[in-house]
């Protein structure tokens, strides 16, 4: 204990147990990552991955014998050698996870310099690890008393948004003391995304010889029925790629709204990503670049999936140059608007 918790608690009993100073915790959240690419590391992260009923809500009845039997036969393999053409050898971990840890570090600086040593700084993964239940119990034993939980989508999806929530508060249920708890919502049209997000556009091109002649704002997809049930992530991705055009000074048509990663036979958001670059290239439009605003991190969808299957599709179809911009990652201008969500959510329990 500190000097300060032992002077708050020196009336209590000499048997009673320690009290760590009242701390507020910040925890960050992202999507996942496999331990590692071989079979079983894969099948481990897709089985919990694809067995959440945020993501596949088919009853299970239906979906876990074809998960089970079929699915997780063969994806583990596919799915390993795609991460193996990414993975971050020297830190033998995939970029998500370097990336995250990158994004934490910078995080820390900023809350320190902004609130001194009050807030402790962490993440969490809601597939493999760290798990948010671990991470959880780790900041209540450090005396985290509050907790701001931060998932890392700017657009809200029950899929990404809703399930890291969700598993945030069944990491509460286990806690004896359950500490008081916040979660920031989406960030997707906050001023300071959207200049992070223009920013990354206006560096790349001021790169390029020629410039592109359609910026693709390339989105990760989710059946069209969830869009007809509720979930408002389709718009958000629209009002996003909105701002982004207008921030910019672009005329209505520079940008594409698309989705990618399509999974299964039912319709989902279109247009699809790799039907839309491919048609683009048919239609003369030869020189493109695309971004992801809805990852705010680079991974295994953006690097091997756009960088990869994506940017081959324009290419077959004729298509001459492909530019991928970077996800914000660790940006400056990135952190800051991260900041400004932290800021903007912890009102009230520091000033």
């Amino acid at each position: 204990m500190t000097n300060d918790a032992t002077a708050r608690l020196a009336h209590a009993p000499a048997d009673h147990p320690p009290v760590p100073e009242a701390k507020i915790g910040l925890l960050v959240a992202n999507l996942g990552t496999p331990d590692a690419t071989d079979y079983w590391s894969m099948r481990r992260y897709l089985n919990e991955f694809l067995s959440d009923k945020r993501v596949i809500d088919y009853p299970a009845w239906k979906w876990q014998p074809l998960l089970q039997l079929i699915i997780l036969a063969k994806r583990p393999f596919t799915s390993g050698a795609n991460y193996k053409t990414i993975w971050n050898e020297e830190a033998n971990e995939s970029p998500l996870m370097t990336i995250t840890k990158q994004q934490v570090a910078k995080l820390r600086e900023a809350v320190a310099a902004r609130y001194g040593q009050e807030v402790i700084v962490d993440y969490c993964m809601r597939y493999g690890n760290p798990s948010t239940r671990s991470v959880v119990d780790r900041m209540v034993k450090q005396g985290c008393e509050k907790i701001l939980f931060v998932p890392l989508y700017p657009q809200y999806a029950g899929a990404t948004s809703a399930t890291a929530n969700d598993q945030f508060f069944r990491a509460l249920m286990t806690q004896k003391r359950q500490p008081a708890a916040r979660v920031a919502p989406e960030y997707f049209d906050r001023p300071s995304y959207i200049e992070a997000l223009a920013n990354s556009v206006e560096r790349v091109y001021a790169t390029l010889d020629t410039k592109p002649d359609v910026l693709v704002a390339s989105y990760h997809g989710m059946p069209k029925r969830y869009l007809m049930e509720g979930d408002p992530y389709h718009c958000q991705c629209q009002k996003t790629s909105r701002l982004l055009r207008e921030r910019l000074g672009w005329e209505k048509g520079s940008i594409d709204t698309t989705f990618q990663s399509v999974f299964g036979t039912e319709e989902w958001l279109k247009p699809y990503t790799v039907e839309h670059v491919a048609e683009l290239a048919k239609q003369g439009k030869k020189n493109i670049a695309v971004i992801s605003p809805a990852f705010s991190a680079d991974c295994i969808e953006t690097l091997e999936e756009i960088n990869g299957e994506i940017r081959e599709a324009f290419e077959e179809a004729g298509g001459e140059s492909f530019t991928y911009i970077p996800c914000l990652n660790d940006d400056e201008l990135h952190i800051k608007a991260l900041m400004d969500v932290v800021e903007e959510n912890l009102a009230g329990w520091l000033d």
